[in-house]
Order: structure tokens, then sequence, then C-alpha cells
């Protein structure tokens, strides 16, 4: 094999991003697989960290990660189909696993399209553990639910929801509320809106949203309090903020949910979103990638 420069990427130039995205559609079609490495992450601030494998200035492999907690990064990569199994991704994931130790990560999360078996492969070869799988939706068409509660409201957050907040998403995903105050704090940013949902003026769940670039808003961390859940809140708040989110603008819809979540399932495809991917999750600390 010819030999190959691993650095981090520094130049986020539409030529530079074009030269990932050009990779990223030869990887799909070649495995026929729904690859997805999160390219309109990929910017100068505020974006995710990533490492290039380039070979005479033909980019080669591509690896990038971020973390919402400062203890796990998630990681998305990918290789040129012509020169796999040669160690480019293992020595993409030691560079980038030698600035996690800098900044504290503890565990690398890998999200692996089901249908790419390139990418299993070198799972089972770095022998991660399996982690619960999600279904990647997009929402198609309206079926906005109609109002069974004339007192419900979306609002947008304010200073003093917080409390509010840690106490909904940790009792509704079972995290501590010591892990969950410091995502939400660490994930609070210009381009994340939260909205919270009030019924005559009382708080009974939030839904937040991530506009990724002017075409892409991804739904995520929606939750309504447990005492609260059996009430239709869900589908009202859920298609509200749809709602939100097409009155402003042709925004492509985006949530996940995992795949055992059958209830949530449901509850999405009712309301318009239809599955278009499914990715496997795999976890390995950092301290084994060596």
């Amino acid at each position: 094999m010819q030999e190959y420069k691993i650095s981090t990427m520094k130049d986020y130039s539409k030529q530079s991003i074009d030269q990932i995205r050009i990779l990223e559609h030869l990887c799909k079609t070649s495995d026929r697989s729904s690859l997805r490495v999160g390219i309109e992450s990929l910017k100068e601030i505020d974006g995710d960290e990533a490492f290039l494998c380039q070979i005479d200035n033909q980019l080669v492999g591509f690896l990038s990660w971020y973390t919402s907690d400062g203890i796990e990064a998630n990681i998305n990569g990918m290789v040129h189909p012509d020169f796999r199994r040669q160690g480019v991704f293992h020595d993409l994931l030691k560079s980038a696993a030698s600035d996690m130790q800098m900044q504290g990560i503890q565990t690398c999360r890998f999200r692996i399209p089901s249908n790419s078996e390139s990418g299993m492969d070198y799972i089972r070869y770095l022998g991660a553990s399996a982690a619960p799988s999600e279904f990647l939706m997009v929402f198609n068409r309206a079926q906005i639910a109609g109002s069974s509660h004339s007192g419900l409201a979306v609002r947008l957050e304010e200073d003093q929801d917080l409390e509010f907040m840690v106490k909904c998403s940790s009792q509704a995903f079972g995290d501590s509320e010591s892990w969950t105050r410091n995502y939400l704090t660490r994930t609070r940013e210009p381009a994340r809106i939260t909205y919270i949902a009030v019924d005559n003026m009382i708080p009974v769940g939030m839904i937040r949203v991530n506009y990724l670039d002017t075409n892409t808003a991804v739904i995520h961390d929606f939750c309504v309090l447990p005492s609260c859940q059996g009430r239709g809140y869900g589908r009202e708040i859920l298609s509200e903020v749809v709602k939100i989110l097409r009155d402003q603008r042709d925004f492509q819809i985006r949530l996940g949910v995992v795949t055992q979540n059958r209830k949530a399932l449901s509850l999405y495809q009712s309301i318009g979103f239809e599955v278009t991917a499914e990715s496997n999750y795999y976890v390995i600390s950092v301290d084994m990638i060596y």
C-alpha cells in the first residue's frame, strides 16, 4: 500500500467538504448502505472534530467525533472501498483517541448502518459491545393531531426552566440528575432550541430541535414527565413542534428512535415520520483502542 497521511481537519471550505461528500457517496453506493457521516456538523466553529487520511492528495479515509457530555465520544467514519483492510480506519481512530484522552473522554460510541458489512466487520475486529440500535426517521407528510388538551401550549425555554428540564429528562430517560444537568448545560447553543410544553401553565414535557444547517432540523430529547404520560400529550407536543418547523421553512425534519421502543415508533409514524435507515450502536473504552 502507498504511504498515507493522517491529519486533523482544518480546512472547512466547500472544496474540502465536497471531497468528504464524494467519498460518502462512493462508500454508500459501493456498499449499498445507508451510510451517513454527519457532514452537516463539520464546521470551523462548534463543529465536530475530524481526521482525514489522504494518499497523494486523494481522500481515502475520514473519521469525525463529538461529545455531548464530556464522557462519551460519538464516532462517524468511512474508508474508500479500495483501501480497506489496510489499517486506515484504525489509525484514524487511534489519532482521534489520543485527543479524546486529553479531553477526558472515557468511551466511544460507534454508529454503524445495519446494512454495512464492512462496518460490522470492523466493529467485530475491534471487540466493541452492542448497544440499543436505532431507526432514523424523516418527516414525510402531515398528520397533525387535533388538540384534546385545550390548555396545552408549546413555548420557548426560559432560564427558570432548567430544573424542570433536568427533572423531566432524567425521570423519562433514566439518567441521573447530575449527568442530565451537565448534558443540558453543555448542549445549550444557538443552533439548538428547546421548547417546553405546558398545560394550563404547568410544565408537562419538553422537546429540543437541533438546526444542523439551513435545510435540516433534528428533533431530540423529546419527553413527557412520567406522571403525565398516557394522556395523549406526546402526539400533540410533537405535532405542534412539527407545525412550527414547517411554518419556518421547508426543513428536512429528522429524529431517531430506539428500535425496541415500538410505542414511540408508532407515535412518530402516526404523525407522518417514516423509517429511512437503521443504525447499530457499539461502545468501547478509549483505553482498549490501542
